[in-house]
């Protein structure tokens, strides 16, 4: 039960109800408002409904409570029963003298009781509910998976349960369908929605050898697409990318960080202060005397019930449970909350350059039309390599098609495609030949090219990057340069951790002329090029040393011991297995943006288990001396009652603090 809002909630509606009768019957109570309602026996109800609330709604407190103190870790629940023994025995005992005849000066506490185990009941209920409304955006990602697939055998297909796929199957997955499990398109180009795995709410173009995750949406907005695309299942079940990202995540909202730690020792700290201050309490009013032994108890009582840590206990996991929701959608995975919390202390960000600045694929980066191009446009240029590269399996090739797909260009149908080894691609449009390929291709027709052209083609290839010709007959049409592309959000990244003062660096193994080429268009100042993997682990050691909070990005094998030696490690998702583990955040996006927005995600985060730790313990600075009664001569005394409802009313503010980061 301690864990289910619902049983909470029932539980609290009926100490509702039972507690009504107890208030309406109760002695103190009637004198309080001002009214009579009394019969024979009428002061046994709330006995009996006190009684009955004790070890109906209270039963979960002291069971829990009991569990802690035979843990010996003493903390909100052994507070919580530590009060209704004490309201419940000495009530107990005044009803039992009163009903053997007996006069006594003393007042019961069954109304303060039944009060005390409902605004309880209703505290556990709003945080329960709150937890669970944070992690059910999470829960929700499991949803994703479709129920059935369309198997591929031979010329049919054939309606499966996901259940019934195994790895190396191909399936159909027709526009606007889940993909059923991680593969690789094998046919077809369409785009497809990650949103809800990476974060990332643009469309990505998807082509023959692209790999697809489980749970993405097939959805083709664009039209542009053939709409369908083949599938071979390369990860099933509990090995896909939805699974782990749900394993990662409950993980890391099981783990507990150092403000976590620190607030459960607080708790039991607390037990032991509510404890010495109930003892002082009575042992003070005793020996200053002149008050009912009542009146003492009620103070003592009262004391134990303001100093439950409830807010105390809530202030931490909720803020965790909601910054790991948020991350989650963010496409951020936490796999150690240390690495998080200290991320918003970040000095110095290392990027590894090849797939986490850049794609590390060959990706399209410029094209041009030749000097002498009978063309009007680029984009004309792009379309007729397009239709030429459209089945092309081809790095290249498959680059210049993404493109082509991207600017939602028209492809043509170009016809008698065929491959020339060591030389590119060639096909018939309109009864002309067209060709995409290296240079051989111009050198072994003899086409010329223009002076400005050569040049154009130099610089690219100085900066480590391929060109291919168009070639249409004999005129060249115009040069397309492919590339390591780097990433459409690397620059506006690492302006935006440039604006939050964080030193940007670059840290890759690559040559030093193609790392202050990616800088440059970065606008990084700061690079460390041609340093092997062992030698990456000392350069951030190095920037440690004079106290700089370091976080390190990669996403291979070689940047694995500067992930582990860093403060704070970001591995990239489609990294290396031993990358990944050596981080303390993933980045499921694949996108540098996320590096910055864990960073804030961090600040935010800290700074609400700052807010609501403060709130908690600067509620029992003050609440404890209201509860023992020092306030009295000023005419400032609270009951049970009264406690459990600022108790409760402090358990309500941590937890609406705690939502603000959902904005």
């Amino acid at each position: 039960m301690q864990h289910d809002p619902k049983k909470f909630r029932n539980q609290f509606w009926l100490a509702l109800a039972l507690t009504i009768p107890t208030m309406v019957f109760s002695h103190s109570v009637q004198m309080l408002l001002g009214y009579q309602l009394e019969f024979s026996f009428s002061y046994l109800i709330p006995a009996a409904f006190g009684t009955l609330m004790f070890f109906t709604g209270g039963r979960v407190f002291l069971i829990a409570g009991l569990h802690e103190l035979r843990a010996k870790k003493p903390g909100m629940m052994a507070l919580i029963s530590l009060a209704l023994v004490v309201a419940f025995g000495y009530s107990l005992f005044i009803t039992i003298v009163q009903l053997l005849g007996y006069t006594i000066t003393g007042m019961d506490f069954w109304w303060e009781l039944a009060a005390l185990v409902t605004i309880m009941l209703l505290g556990h209920w709003i945080e329960m509910k709150s937890i669970a409304s944070a992690n059910a955006s999470i829960g929700e990602l499991a949803l994703l998976m479709p129920d059935t697939a369309d198997l591929i055998e031979g010329e049919q297909t054939r309606k499966v349960q996901v259940s019934e796929l195994r790895v190396g199957d191909l399936v159909l997955v027709r526009a606007g369908a889940a993909i059923p499990a991680d593969g690789v398109v094998v046919e077809g180009h369409s785009k497809v929605n990650e949103a809800m795995i990476t974060g990332e709410s643009a469309e990505v173009a998807k082509l023959a050898g692209d790999e697809v995750i489980a749970g993405t949406i097939n959805s083709d907005s664009s039209g542009l697409g053939q709409g369908a695309l083949t599938v071979r299942v390369g990860r099933i079940g509990e090995d896909t990318m939805l699974a782990g990202v749900l394993r990662l995540v409950r993980d890391a909202q099981a783990s507990k960080s150092k403000t976590q730690i620190l607030a459960d020792r607080a708790a039991g700290w607390l037990f032991y202060v509510a404890l010495g201050s109930a003892l002082i309490t009575a042992i003070v009013w005793i020996s200053i005397g002149g008050q009912t032994p009542d009146f003492i108890l009620e103070r003592v009582v009262t004391v134990l019930v303001i100093a439950c840590p409830h807010a105390l206990g809530l202030a931490i996991p909720l803020v965790s449970a909601i910054s790991v929701s948020q991350a989650a959608k963010s496409g951020l995975l936490i796999r150690s909350r240390l690495a998080f919390e200290t991320a918003q202390n970040v000095d110095v960000v290392l990027f590894d350059k090849t797939g986490t600045l850049t794609t590390a694929e060959r990706g399209f980066l410029d094209a041009k039309l030749a000097h002498s191009s009978s063309l009007s446009s680029v984009a004309e240029l792009l379309s007729l390599a397009a239709g030429v590269e459209r089945e092309s399996e081809h790095p290249i090739g498959r680059a210049i098609l993404a493109e082509a797909v991207r600017r939602n260009l028209e492809i043509p149908q170009v016809l008698d495609v065929r491959t020339i080894p060591g030389q590119g691609v060639t096909g018939i449009l309109e009864a002309t030949n067209l060709i995409v390929g290296g240079p051989i291709v111009l050198t072994g027709r003899n086409i010329n090219i223009d002076v400005h052209d050569l040049v154009l083609a130099d610089t690219a290839n100085r900066s480590g990057n391929s060109v291919v010709y168009v070639v249409r007959e004999s005129e060249l049409l115009g040069l397309i340069e492919v590339g390591d592309s780097i990433r459409p959000t690397s620059k506006q990244a690492v302006f935006e951790l440039q604006l939050q003062r964080k030193r940007v660096a670059i840290l890759t193994g690559d040559a030093k002329g193609v790392a202050e080429s990616v800088a440059a268009k970065l606008g990084i100042t700061e690079i460390f090029a041609e340093v092997l993997p062992h030698q990456k682990a000392e350069i951030v050691s190095r920037l440690q040393a004079d106290g700089s909070i370091v976080a390190m990005v990669g996403d291979g094998i070689n940047d694995a011991p500067a992930l582990a030696q860093a403060d704070v490690g970001l591995a990239i998702g489609t990294g290396t297995s031993v990358a990944i583990e050596s981080a303390g955040i993933l980045l499921v996006s694949n996108d540098p943006m996320s590096v910055s927005k864990a960073i804030t995600l961090s600040k935010r985060s800290v700074a609400k288990m700052t807010q609501n730790l403060w709130w908690a313990a600067g509620y029992n600075l003050i609440a404890i001396p209201l509860a023992a009664g020092v306030f009295l001569p000023l005419g400032l005394v609270l009951s049970p009652a009264v406690g459990a409802i600022l108790m409760s009313l402090s358990t309500i503010a941590v937890a609406a603090n705690a939502q603000l980061l959902r904005k």
